[in-house]
């Protein structure tokens, strides 16, 4: 096992709070696994490249459960900030209880729901793309105008969120997903968790055709059904979760685009037959999620040749995996034409057991999306200087993209 310094992101690349990329390929040359020195005391671990990263997704040791373990990364005795309602989720939990919610919302969120969700999602996509087109200065952010809005709409449809409440719910996943200050984040958390909790018992009492009414009502084999807090958990872990990577999906997918004119050319020419192809590229060539959810090491784990220590808070540099020549032809440059299993390959939505459940509900929305984009505005333009990205390896997300046409 070998032993190294902790490293600095912006001492490698002071480039890194927009472009990560070149410092990620810099780490991987030297290894697997880096511990990495963040603001004041902070210290991490970032796995990169992809094979370390699909074997640390899958490691059982290296901990999703914040409410158990948390304590291990902190020193502290106290619960840690995850204690409270609305955290009862998948993505907080390891098996058996991971697999007992899993295998509940897998019940529910079934490839025939997802399936039938795309006439809607077209007739959203079509309404918001004429009202941006509308626009007399033919200039829009995709942000504003399609991205968030389609995502929100569908969320808040795939809930059973009544339309008169989507508001209020567009405020508390903004506030919660980018806030404004911790103050506002809690007090966002602290209205949103009544009103889920009040909407699971009118649901509970008169089902209606959504998956919150499914997930109330959904018991396996054994007669286990997900509590109330579950509930509550679940519904604001598909707000949360789906907002950040399907929004960022879409954005670096047209920003990449931009970068890359004769391959947006290709797909103009030919969106029945790319489409599917250039949506696995984005999501391969700049993951919308760079890093998994922080993981804590329950005891010491060997990665790579290198000592991860117990209690140890340990990132999964997905957007990596992604680009690592070992795995991808020329990893560096955009191809929509990939077709080898190998090119192809990437970890935007995860591996094992926390792969990403709405992946194929954020693979449709990309389709039809690009799709319908570029086939009604095929002269569709970044807008001079583009927007940028929220700054620090957790936060880095897409705040502007600007267009014109």
């Amino acid at each position: 096992m070998t032993d190294q310094a902790a490293v600095d992101l912006l001492d490698i690349d002071p480039a890194f709070g927009t472009d990560p990329y070149p410092a990620y390929a810099v780490l991987r040359a030297r290894g697997p696994v880096h511990e990495i020195r963040g603001g004041g005391e902070e210290r991490f671990w970032l796995v990169v490249g992809h094979d370390a990263c699909r074997e640390a997704l899958v490691d059982p040791r290296l901990s999703r459960d914040w409410r158990r373990n948390g304590h291990l990364a902190t020193g502290l005795d106290a619960p840690p900030a995850t204690d409270g309602p609305g955290n009862a989720h998948m993505l907080l939990s390891d098996p058996p209880d991971h697999t007992r919610l899993r295998r509940l919302a897998a019940r529910a969120f079934t490839p025939r729901r997802v399936a039938a969700l795309a006439p809607r999602i077209q007739e959203v996509t079509d309404g918001l793309v004429d009202g941006m087109l509308a626009a007399e200065d033919r200039r829009a952010d995709l942000v504003d105008a399609l991205a968030y809005p389609l995502r929100i709409t569908v969320i808040c449809e795939l809930l059973g969120i009544p339309e008169l409440d989507r508001d209020a719910f567009r405020r508390w996943s903004d506030e919660i997903t980018a806030p404004t200050g911790a103050e506002a984040a809690r007090a966002a958390q602290a209205e949103a968790v009544p009103y889920l909790g009040g909407l699971i018992a009118a649901k509970r009492e008169a089902p209606g055709d959504d998956l919150l009414s499914d997930l109330i009502h959904t018991v396996d084999e054994g007669g286990d059904r997900m509590s109330e807090d579950e509930l509550l958990s679940m519904a604001l872990l598909l707000l949360l979760a789906g907002h950040e990577s399907t929004v960022n999906f879409l954005c670096k997918g047209v920003r990449a685009l931009f970068a890359h004119p004769e391959q947006f050319a290709l797909l103009r020419g030919d969106l029945d037959g790319l489409v599917e192809g250039a949506v696995e590229e984005m999501l391969r060539y700049d993951a919308p999620v760079e890093t998994a959810p922080p993981r804590v090491a329950v005891e010491p784990v060997e990665i790579g040749g290198r000592l991860v220590p117990a209690g140890a808070v340990v990132l999964i540099a997905l957007a990596d995996a992604g680009r690592d020549p070992a795995r991808s032809t020329a990893p560096d440059r955009f191809d929509i034409r990939r077709t080898a299993a190998g090119d192809r390959a990437h970890l935007a939505f995860g591996h094992g057991v926390h792969y990403c459940l709405g992946a194929p509900l954020a693979r449709l929305e990309g389709r039809i999306v690009f799709r319908t984009l570029l086939g009604r505005c095929p002269t569709l333009a970044p807008d001079g200087a583009e927007g940028g990205r929220m700054s620090g390896l957790l936060a880095r997300g897409e705040r502007k993209v600007p267009v014109r046409w």
